[in-house]
Parts: structure tokens; sequence; C-alpha cells
């Protein structure tokens, strides 16, 4: 493929954020985990995952969004047959939660990461091909039949925090296409009596009349909305709180060896994944906590930027996607570590440990590179 970009245009501001990122988690990440050094096995692991995200994310910025948007159909099949794989020969978790696959080379991997830019390739295309009767109800009904596939073969695992987040991430791009807001009112309005039945059904007891939410999801709630009466399994969100307020102003630095530290004394559950933002808090402080949010919401404002300046429908919506698949789980996951929302076991981006999870956002912002760069007319 012939690269006759204006260089001019790439988006270095970008590159820079998520370098920044991606260096501040692996360390925190290898002093979240004690790592003796850098050749600890996990720690080599998230630098490898780096390096091959940042590669791919450079490639991917250099290839014309609109001729991956085109193969977007084989991306959304391969998306479906790739959770149909975890159901078929995926390792389980603690809670009996079926998630991950072993793959050669690789090891473990969990294919719902990569579904999510699946998706957003996948519904770009979509409603940039619809876009002259995206109104129909035929194209509305087959986005929901497309959207409703994937989400349920996700809720089945179970893993109901990463279809609350392609939910939101399909949401966004619908909400920046062309669709008119009846349809936005009227999805609305017929949400609202289920989310009451939930409610309902939630205060009554009857979690077991709620479908596709399991027995810890409905523990996680409860203990969420009443801590005093769930000591036992709010401690989790117990000690991060209070990780985070002993790091008060400037921290208590990057691997301290404090016996006043509420990670060194092993408080912390999942500090390497979930709750990895406690270890940010207690060892950088707020003001380091600060700098890191910034940094996040200055890669949200330049997909926003982007996608205000992209010339295709197909561009805007992959840049809001990834807005919002960036933005909404970087807030659950602190609006968690602090004890704004239940538990949900979503990971921070570019600090959480995972390959799955870095390399397939690397993917996407690669694809936000090219957007910024792609000058060019054309349909997609």
């Amino acid at each position: 493929m012939k690269f006759d970009y204006n260089y001019k245009n790439y988006d270095f501001r970008l590159v820079i954020y998520m370098v920044i990122l991606n260096v501040l988690g692996v360390l925190i990440m290898a002093s979240a985990i004690n790592a003796p050094d850098i050749k600890d096995p996990q720690v080599v692991r998230q630098i490898m995952g780096s390096f091959v995200g940042f590669t791919v994310c450079i490639l991917i910025s250099l290839i014309d969004y609109r001729f991956i948007l085109k193969q977007a159909n084989l991306i959304y099949l391969f998306s479906v047959l790739m959770l149909l794989g975890v159901k078929i020969y995926g390792t389980a978790s603690g809670h009996g939660a079926v998630r991950w696959i072993q793959v050669p080379v690789l090891g473990q991997v969990q294919p719902a990461e990569f579904v999510k830019i699946g998706l957003i390739i996948f519904f770009a295309r979509y409603f940039y091909k619809n876009r002259e009767r995206i109104n129909s109800l035929h194209v509305i009904i087959m986005a929901f039949v497309l959207y409703a596939i994937p989400i349920l073969l996700v809720l089945l695992q179970p893993n109901l925090s990463t279809a609350i987040i392609m939910t939101v991430i399909i949401a966004a791009m619908v909400y920046a296409s062309d669709i008119s807001f009846k349809w936005i009112i009227g999805v609305v309005l017929i949400i609202v009596p289920f989310a009451l039945i939930f409610i309902y059904l939630f205060k009554s007891g009857l979690y077991d009349r709620i479908p596709l939410l399991q027995g810890y999801q409905a523990e996680r709630i409860r203990t969420f909305l009443n801590p005093s009466e769930n000591t036992q399994t709010f401690y989790q969100q117990m000690y991060s709180i209070m990780a985070i307020g002993s790091g008060q102003l400037t921290g208590k630095g990057l691997n301290n060896d404090s016996i006043f530290s509420v990670k060194n004394g092993n408080f912390l559950a999942e500090e390497d994944n979930d709750f990895i933002f406690a270890v940010i808090g207690e060892e950088f402080g707020f003001r380091g906590s600060i700098f890191i949010v910034i940094i996040f919401l200055l890669i949200i404002l330049e997909c926003l930027i982007i996608a205000s300046k992209a010339k295709k429908l197909g561009g805007r919506l992959i840049c809001v996607g990834m807005m919002a698949w960036i933005g909404f789980q970087t807030y659950t996951n602190i609006a968690v570590a602090t004890g704004i929302f239940p538990n949900t076991g979503i990971t921070l981006p570019f600090f959480s440990r995972g390959a799955s999870s870095l390399i397939s956002v690397y993917i996407g912002l690669g694809l936000v590179l090219n957007v910024a760069l792609q000058r060019k007319e054309g349909g997609v």
C-alpha cells in the first residue's frame, strides 16, 4: 500500500500521551507486585506487550483506515468466532467465569478485549454504509441484532463489566452518527421500565430472577449499597481508599519499603489489576494521580479533536468509539478504587497487568492516528 500521507498531520501529541502512560504503567505494575527487578516474568510480559502494542499501533497508523473498514464484516465474524471459542476452549477464573483462552507463544489471552475494537470497526462501517437510511426501522433492528450477538456471548462468560463497556462504546457511536433523536429518546423510554424492574427485584432480594446476574455480582452491588453490613466483602475497596488517602499530596514513593504502606502490608487485592489505582494513589500521591488523570483526559480530548476534523463519518465514529472506551473504562476503574462505584473488575488502560488489554487499546489508537493523518477524499 502506498503511504502518500502528509506527515505534518501526524498526531505526535497522542503518541507522547500513550508512551507516558505506558511507561508509568509498567513502573507501577512492577511496584504493585513487588518485582525484585525488571527480569520478573510478569514485568517482562508487560514490557513485551508494550513493545508489541506500540509497534502494531504505529503500523496501523500508516494503513488507510478506510481499507480496514472494508474488512468490517470479516472482523465482526472473527470477533464472534473468538467469543464462541472462549465458550468451547476457555479457562475458568476463581468465580467460574470463562474469559480466557490459551494461545501458543502468547499464553493466556482475553478475546473480549479485542472484540471491543472489532465492534468499533464494524459499527463505524455499518453506520457509514447506511448513513442515508440510518433512521429506517430495518437498519435500526439489524444494528440491534448485530450488537446483541457478541454482547450475549460476553454476558454468558459471564463478563458483565465488559458487556457494559461495549454497550457504552456503541451507544456513543450511535449518538455521534446521523441518527434521529426520536430513536434515542425511544430507546431511553424502553430502558427505563426495565431499569425500574431491576431495582425492584434487587431491593426485594430476588436476585435469582434477574437474567444473567450472577451471585457474586449481586453480592458486589449489595456490598456497595450497604458497606457497613457487608464488611467482609467491602474490604477490597476499603483498603483501596485507605491506600489512596495514605499517599496524601506527594505519595510514599515508587517501590517504597515503608512499614506504613497499605500495599506492602499485603492489604490490597488485585493491586496489579483492578485496584492498581490504589497503588498509584499511595506511591504517587494526589499530585501524581492528578497528573495521570490529566494525561487520560488529554487522550480523550485528542480523540474528540480528531473526530471533529475527520472528513468521513467512518473515521469520526472510530475516534468517538475509542474516546468512549478509554474514557468510560478509566473513569469506572478509578470510581471503583475510590468507592464511588461497586466493584466491577474493570482494568485501568495502560496500567493494569495484561497484554490483551494493552495491545487492543494500542490497535484502536493506531486507527485514531490514521484518521488524523488521512486527508484524502473518497468513500469508506
